[in-house]
């Protein structure tokens, strides 16, 4: 049995006599320390993939296990970092960080939370800014915060939900390497939700696709053989490199393609509208007046 796995999930959403499938037969086997990308097309189900993984969402039928375990709910077994920062506001970088500490180690001393906290700061290069708030800090910084807090909880499972996606490209490299780093210094099971196949091919072991929505399912997964460390420098001219991620956007754009086709309809006609006159004889009587109006207004400043 591998460590991580959803086996024969479907869940849908909305009332049963309009219900909407959104995933279905999903089945993933995640190894221990393992990181994998799961790469999709925005709406395909992606962020409820992950919530299924994080428990903050139940499979209508079959199930995610962890060790051997089904779970039920979120835990800090699992740590998720979101696409948006959220931190507290009115809290510092310091304190967004050791409430969540403090929730997961609730024997720690005083000391020792304080070291824990800033361990995981210093982790994400933050110390010079530990007293800020969030609208002190760029968006890059905001994220940094994010994953010091998912990694301070020292979850077994590192899920990140496209923790990425709105930042700018300078930022982005940098946070990935950072989050490469410290996955290889921790060695921790991380499954990462991304719509870039670069990304996928930089950083993870396995890139598993997710076809289109509705009723999404994984596809077919393409192993990762690339040494590591990856450098994004010369990464382009790596054969391999070349090769998967042709094949995997090949791979991409025959499924979108395809979903096109699947929704498109040869027989489908527009309906017969005809746009409703919103035209009032009050309306059209103050037109007439004020166009008139306006003729004799000329009229006079031209005489005068």
């Amino acid at each position: 049995m591998s460590y991580l796995e959803i086996k024969n999930a479907n869940i849908g959403f909305g009332p049963e006599s309009n219900r909407t499938q959104v995933l279905n037969s999903i089945n993933l086997s995640v190894e221990r320390n393992e990181f994998v990308a799961i790469i999709g097309f925005s709406g395909s189900g992606k962020s409820t993939l992950m919530s299924l993984l994080a428990g903050l969402e139940k499979a209508d039928t079959g199930g995610v296990y962890l060790d051997g375990q089904e779970i039920s709910g979120p835990g800090p077994d699992r740590g998720i970092m979101f696409q948006n920062y959220s931190l507290l506001p009115w809290l510092s970088v310091f304190e967004n960080i050791a409430l969540a500490v403090r929730q997961v180690f609730p024997g720690y001393s005083k000391t020792q939370t304080n070291e824990h906290v800033e361990r995981y700061i210093g982790m994400v290069n933050l110390l010079p800014a530990v007293d800020k708030k969030p609208h002190e800090l760029s968006g890059g910084m905001r994220q940094r915060v994010s994953l010091a807090r998912t990694l301070s909880m020292q979850p077994e499972v590192l899920l990140l939900d496209e923790p990425l996606s709105a930042l700018d490209a300078l930022t982005r490299s940098n946070i990935q390497d950072e989050i490469i780093r410290i996955w290889n210094e921790d060695r921790r099971t991380v499954v990462m939700i991304t719509n870039d196949v670069d990304e996928a091919l930089l950083m993870a072991d396995r890139i598993v696709p997710l076809t289109m929505g509705p009723e999404a399912t994984l596809s077919q997964a393409f192993d990762v053989p690339l040494a590591r460390p990856r450098d994004r420098a010369t990464l382009n001219a790596n054969p391999e490199y070349r090769r998967l991620r042709t094949e995997i956007a090949n791979f991409l754009i025959e499924m979108n393609e395809e979903s096109k086709r699947l929704r498109s309809s040869p027989d489908l006609k527009m309906p017969d509208v005809t746009p409703h006159d919103f035209t009032t004889a009050t309306s059209a009587a103050f037109r007439e007046f004020s166009e008139t109006d306006v003729f004799q207004l000329e009229q006079e400043e031209k005489a005068g």
